[in-house]
């Protein structure tokens, strides 16, 4: 079989505005990320996604999950910013000792695309997520983006889901 290959070059004149909401969770389910940690963590993802010159425009979530809303630029692809948020904020989490246990985040993640007209409601549904958590669990939310987004799945490969 023969593959072409081909390399993307970024033109000058070559512009974008995409949103990405992106949405993953603690391995195992656990409830590790108190309010304190949660302020401290949103900050460490926040600098990783400008040190990668994305722009985060809400990061936030509950003690089992994280949401995190950004511009993601034409030189990278969503896959890849969501291993370096994942790998340096789990590092360190580890490496600065927050949680008693090695902390690990689940495989996997969602992501979802908004245009600039959606922003504030996004980032208005992050900020909120303590209250919005009080009334819904993180599966049923994680069920309603998928189906709102018309996503199809398998319910093996989805995250663990304990109530």
């Amino acid at each position: 079989m023969h593959r072409t290959c081909f390399m993307v070059n970024i033109m000058a004149n070559t512009y974008s505005q995409v949103n990405i909401h992106a949405v993953f969770s603690v391995k195992g389910r656990k409830n590790l990320i108190s309010e304190s940690l949660m302020d401290e963590l949103c900050k460490v993802i926040s600098g990783k996604l400008l040190e990668k010159k994305q722009y985060p425009l809400a990061v936030g979530g509950y003690k089992d999950h994280i949401h995190v809303f950004f511009e993601l630029t034409m030189t990278i692809t969503i896959a890849e910013i969501m291993d370096i948020v994942k790998t340096n904020s789990s590092k360190w989490i580890n490496d600065n000792r927050k949680i008693s246990s090695h902390f690990e985040w689940q495989k996997g993640y969602a992501a979802f695309s908004y245009s600039k007209s959606q922003r504030d409601n996004v980032i208005k549904y992050i900020i909120g997520q303590k209250d919005h958590h009080k009334k819904k669990t993180f599966r049923e939310e994680y069920m309603e983006l998928l189906k709102k987004f018309e996503i199809k799945y398998e319910d093996a490969y989805l995250f663990e889901f304990y109530e």
